[in-house]
């Protein structure tokens, strides 16, 4: 019988697995203790999505660099077309920076889980 992560859905390749490969959740009751200073900081990565998001420098730090590549040039790009290109990533750092806080966006780009 095929299980399944409760927080992203993706089919466990191991059913006796602790962890999900694709999202870095706990599964079959076991705590993630995740200590490692790999870890990246769910405060620091929410702070800096709402007072530099627009700018894509949460997306760095967290390893999404396409999406901080794409924040930064609607930012800078964004000027040319009246200045709505700025007030689209600020709204769009705003809405991530809120994910973050609230546990939505909860690992980095490798899967690893942010640390509280």
């Amino acid at each position: 019988m095929d299980k399944y992560c409760t927080n992203c859905g993706e089919k466990l390749v191991d059913s006796n697995a602790s962890f999900c490969s694709k999202c870095g959740h706990a599964v079959n009751g076991v705590v993630n203790n995740n200590t490692n200073s790999d870890s990246k900081s769910r405060l620091g990565a929410g702070l800096l999505a709402i007072f530099l998001g627009s700018l894509g420098i949460h997306n760095f730090y967290l390893g999404y660099t396409n999406k901080g590549v794409a924040q930064i040039l609607l930012t800078l790009v964004g000027w040319i077309a009246f200045g709505l290109g700025p007030v689209a990533a600020a709204i769009w750092a705003l809405v991530e920076g809120i994910e973050i806080f609230a546990g939505t966006i909860s690992t980095d780009a490798n899967g690893v889980p942010l640390k509280d």
